[in-house]
Formats: C-alpha cells, structure tokens, sequence
C-alpha cells in the first residue's frame, strides 16, 4: 500500500483511530508519518518484542480446526489474525479477547501458562481477595475443562493428562476455599 500522503512510497505506518466508534485509517510512509509527528514507540527499544510475537505467531497453523482459513478479526479494529502475524502487534484492547483463542499457544510458549496466576493485590486482601481467587478459579477450571475436550478429541492424551492434573489442583484449591468460608 502506497503513503496517503505523497503517494510515492510504501507505507510502513499504519494508524487507526476510534473515536465515538468511528474508525479512521491512515496508511504513511515513515516520512510523512514523523512529519506529521507519529513515531512508534518501540523505534528506540532494544529488545523487538514485535518481531518476536510475530515470528512466533507466524508458524501457528492459518486454518481452524475444521480445516477452513481463519478470517478472525477484531470486531472493534478489524485487525486480522494475518495482520497481527505479519506487525507483531495489536490495533485496539479488544483484539487480545478476539484472538485469545490463537494467542494461547503463544503465551504457554513464553509464559509456562495461558494464564496469569499472579498473587492477589494488597488491597484484595481478606475475604474479597478469597472472592476474587475463587472466581479466577472457576474461570480457570472452565477453561481448562474445554481444552482437556479438545486435547481428548485430538487424541493428544500426554497433553489431557497435564491438563486433567491441573485441574485436580485447581479443584483442591477451591475445596479449601470453601472450606475457609
């Protein structure tokens, strides 16, 4: 795609704006973006998180499950899945709730886990802290119910083997929490 503006070189700045849910696109060349006063903000960061997602992102299968493309996008953006994987980032919040289901399998490559289980904040303490944790529990027990399916279903049995212990663990830890109440 050609800059918006002096149509003569490639764009490489890619700009989306929502305002009052109208989106605004605009395509520039690095040129035209700074003199219009956009920079990225990872242009003077030494460590290239983008191209590291993107790279991972890029060897994940572009087919769903039942072997047609994925045409997923950003309901809010309209970023796709392709796009992601080609700048390594995303266009708006709601693009990590329209992709959870692809970038799981990049977070348990970089993370361990699909999910933060970080500790509770401070101000969560006490019994809205428990609260807090029980629901974050069962969330995580429902998570973990559908991908021990999908890993039965593909017959990936060391995989539903992982996930039925994490789910004994989970299913401990809430018989304590109802225990404490």
């Amino acid at each position: 795609m050609m800059c918006q503006d002096c149509g003569k070189t490639e764009a490489v700045v890619h700009l989306t704006q929502i305002v009052n849910n109208k989106k605004t696109t605009l395509a520039l060349c690095k040129d035209c973006a700074e003199k219009r006063g956009f920079h990225s903000p990872l242009d003077n960061v030494p460590f290239p998180l983008a191209e590291i997602l993107s790279g991972m992102a890029q060897h994940l299968p572009v087919t769903t499950e039942e072997g047609s493309k994925d045409t997923t996008a950003c309901p809010r953006c309209g970023l796709t899945f392709q796009e992601f994987t080609r700048q390594g980032r995303f266009g708006c919040g709601d693009c990590y709730g329209a992709f959870r289901h692809r970038l799981e399998t990049i977070m348990r490559k970089i993370h361990g886990a699909s999910l933060h289980r970080g500790r509770t904040p401070s101000q969560m303490t006490g019994e809205q802290g428990q609260e807090e944790t029980a629901k974050v529990s069962i969330r995580e027990e429902e998570r973990l119910r559908s991908e021990l399916q999908k890993a039965i279903n593909h017959e990936d049995f060391e995989r539903a083997a992982e996930i039925r212990d994490k789910l004994k663990m989970i299913q401990h830890e809430l018989a304590e929490h109802n225990d404490v109440k």
